[in-house]
């Protein structure tokens, strides 16, 4: 581990009480380790004492850097600043509650050095709430397991270990950053789990509540369609729209049925109306799919990007590595 340098990136709002211990047990861990390593402590628009306390980390440590937002954007936008100003090869996202347990770094780099891409913690005894937060988040997990097909217990635990090249390119909106593993194991990147240490909270208290589940499913249905459907956005749309032209069609033909065989009033059926209506949903949807086109080869080729990924490229006894660029999560 001593040629690979270590990012430790962790989001801080309003964790006064805890950052004292947690620059401890940073620096145990780390050092512990043997490597070369730096801790960017994002405050998330904290409004008790956790600014002075960062801004005195990094004048007593330079290990340490702070990164200040102007107003509370929420834990995925601080891993993405940290994301972004993070210099290491290897990088490691957790939690300034100290709930996460810096020893187990060392256990997340030894399975990363087995030849995965990406560790993913499993808080296996979980100190929290029963009902509201350990059993709501298990359906979660199976929920976004059977989705995804990538099958962790804990896509929440923010305590996970990614190579480099893993990020480069990601770009987190809502609460995607727990579904960076997905997209890392679609783009063929290797994927394991490890249990990890859970403590209880001590100071502070937890900003999550039940309404996060609602965005996690929102945000799933995005990471899906965007898996699935943005290259070709057509498929979708315009699958719809065939759906609708069919029981449109459908509609139709049963209409002209009750008219021309049973002498039935139309008048006194909805069926025109939902005729129309198919119809007019149809026409609508394959609009969409070729909007959504336009909007799809504008991206790519507005930016350069490409629509595949090459993992390395062989030139004579050469081995060309190549980034990995994952979509926009």
């Amino acid at each position: 581990m001593s040629k690979e340098r270590i990012s430790v990136v962790i989001p801080v709002f309003n964790e006064e009480g805890n950052l004292p211990d947690l620059r401890r047990k940073i620096i145990e861990a780390l050092e512990a380790v043997g490597a070369d390593w730096e801790c960017i402590l994002v405050n998330d628009g904290s409004s008790d004492g956790s600014s002075d306390l960062l801004d005195q980390f990094q004048a007593e440590d330079p290990r340490f850097r702070a990164i200040h937002f102007r107003r509370n954007y929420g834990q995925t936008a601080a891993m993405q600043a940290g994301f972004d100003s993070a210099e290491g090869d290897i990088i490691i996202p957790m939690d300034g509650d100290l709930q996460n347990d810096p020893v187990d770094i060392r256990r997340m780099l030894d399975k990363l050095n087995e030849g995965y891409d990406v560790i993913s913690g499993w808080r296996k005894d979980r100190k929290d709430k029963k009902i509201s937060r350990v059993f709501v988040s298990r359906i979660a997990n199976r929920v976004i397991s059977w989705i995804s097909g990538v099958r962790l217990h804990d896509y929440g635990c923010s305590l996970k270990a990614y190579r480099r090249e893993v990020l480069k390119g990601v770009r987190l909106y809502g609460e995607m950053h727990r579904f960076i593993p997905i997209y890392a194991s679609w783009q063929g990147a290797k994927v394991a789990e490890i249990s990890v240490s859970h403590h209880p909270r001590v100071h502070g208290k937890s900003s999550y509540g039940l309404e996060r589940v609602f965005k996690v499913i929102l945000d799933l249905m995005v990471v899906k369609f965007l898996h699935k459907y943005s290259h070709k956005p057509m498929y979708l749309f315009g699958g719809f729209g065939l759906v609708f032209f069919f029981f449109g069609f459908v509609s139709f033909i049963w209409m002209s049925s009750l008219k021309l065989f049973a002498d039935i009033q139309l008048t006194g059926t909805p069926l025109p109306l939902l005729t129309v209506f198919m119809g007019s949903l149809g026409v609508m949807s394959i609009l969409l799919g070729l909007l959504a086109e336009l909007g799809t080869r504008t991206y790519f080729e507005s930016q350069g990007k490409r629509t595949y990924i090459i993992r390395e490229t062989k030139e004579g006894e050469t081995i060309v590595r190549e980034r990995t660029d994952l979509p926009n999560v």
